[in-house]
């Protein structure tokens, strides 16, 4: 049962509004403003001395340079503001800014594609830290106007220059598509590459590096063997195991331009059993025999994709990272080989072959 209150329906007269507002004028006197705010923060507007606040966003308000001059900024105060060590930190930055980007390509000219950065700097001890918006800034400033690394460099130079720091990095990711054509029936798809390029400067020196996911299918050498022993000694039909693979090929480039196209076709004419696009029976059948004819441990893939790389006169150092992800074992199989002191490593990102999966 419901009981109404006829005192809930009275309009309160202007004497108990007045002992109200002085028992919590009294309550105020001894409460923190923290406190104030925590009861109500409409309560700060009746209590004198506390700042009546606008609640309506100024859509004509235009700050003046003298204003802009003005407004506090933390991130570029003082080292009296840093919070822990007083260390130098090697990267900080931003990181998945996208934005298009234009790439100039061997065999397709001019492409747009969306591309995902990720741009750092080294920033000294003293310093309490950066202004982030600058990296942005300086994308915007040079993407519609360059290409590839050049976007790069001219962002990496403005924004070294603009933050006073002494080393940095930029990234940019971006997935790169070619029209591949099938094994036998005459179609062709588009694959698409995860390619990233990076700039790094350290003490002075750059480095230009281009990364390339490439997806590929491993068939296992002993798999196949033990499945022909089968047919042969006992009759028994067999099949190989085999399964998609990723290899993270990271390069230093040098001397004359090494083109997208350029690298997936060295890891292709490495490792051929490249995943496919379009596929009828004919093509379907094709990639078995293609498989048989290359069958591949991990170990065999990653010093393919080596002797490919180490023939290459635009290559300097390099790393080769690949996952073969088993179809017979509940784990992968994996193996990382490197070349030069670039990514030389005595440790590895513990997420590092998580990454190397290929989602469809």
């Amino acid at each position: 049962m419901n009981i109404h209150d006829p005192e809930l329906d009275r309009k309160p007269g202007r004497d108990e509004a007045e002992a109200a507002l002085h028992l919590l004028k009294r309550w105020a006197d001894r409460a923190t403003e923290a406190d104030i705010v925590a009861l109500d923060p409409a309560v700060g507007r009746l209590l004198a001395g506390y700042p009546v606040l606008s609640r309506d966003y100024p859509e004509t308000f235009r700050p003046d340079a003298a204003y802009k001059a003005a407004m506090p900024d933390l991130q570029n105060g003082p080292s009296s503001l840093i919070v822990g060590a007083k260390q130098v930190i090697q990267h900080v930055g931003i990181s998945n800014f996208r934005l298009p980007i234009r790439y100039r390509t061997r065999d397709a000219g001019e492409v747009v594609l969306e591309t995902s950065v990720t741009g750092t700097v080294s920033l000294e001890a003293e310093k309490k830290g950066i202004n982030m918006s600058r990296i942005m800034r300086s994308f915007y400033a040079h993407s519609e106007r360059d290409f590839s690394f050049q976007v790069i460099e001219h962002a990496l130079d403005d924004y070294k220059r603009d933050l006073g720091s002494f080393d940095a990095r930029i990234q940019m990711r971006f997935s790169f598509p070619v029209k591949v054509g099938s094994l036998r029936s005459g179609l062709s798809g588009w694959q698409y590459y995860d390619i990233a390029l990076e700039l790094v400067e350290k003490a002075g020196v750059r480095k230009k590096i281009m990364h390339l996911d490439f997806v590929y299918s491993s068939t296992c050498p002993c798999s196949l063997e033990l499945s022909e022993h089968a047919r042969m000694m006992r009759g028994q039909l067999a099949t190989p195991h085999s399964q998609r693979s990723v290899a993270r090929i990271s390069v230093e480039t040098v001397g004359d331009i090494l083109w997208f196209e350029d690298l997936i076709e060295l890891a292709r004419q490495a490792v051929p059993t490249e995943t496919q696009v379009m596929v009828k029976r004919e093509d379907e059948q094709a990639f078995a025999e293609l498989n048989a004819a290359n069958p591949i441990f991990v170990e065999d893939a990653a010093r393919s994709f080596c002797a490919a790389l180490q023939a290459d006169d635009r290559i300097r150092d390099f790393r080769i990272v690949a996952s073969h992800q088993e179809s017979l074992h509940s784990h992968d199989a994996v193996s990382v080989l490197t070349e030069g002191p670039t990514f030389a490593a005595e440790s590895l990102d513990p997420r590092l072959f998580a990454s190397l999966y290929h989602v469809g």
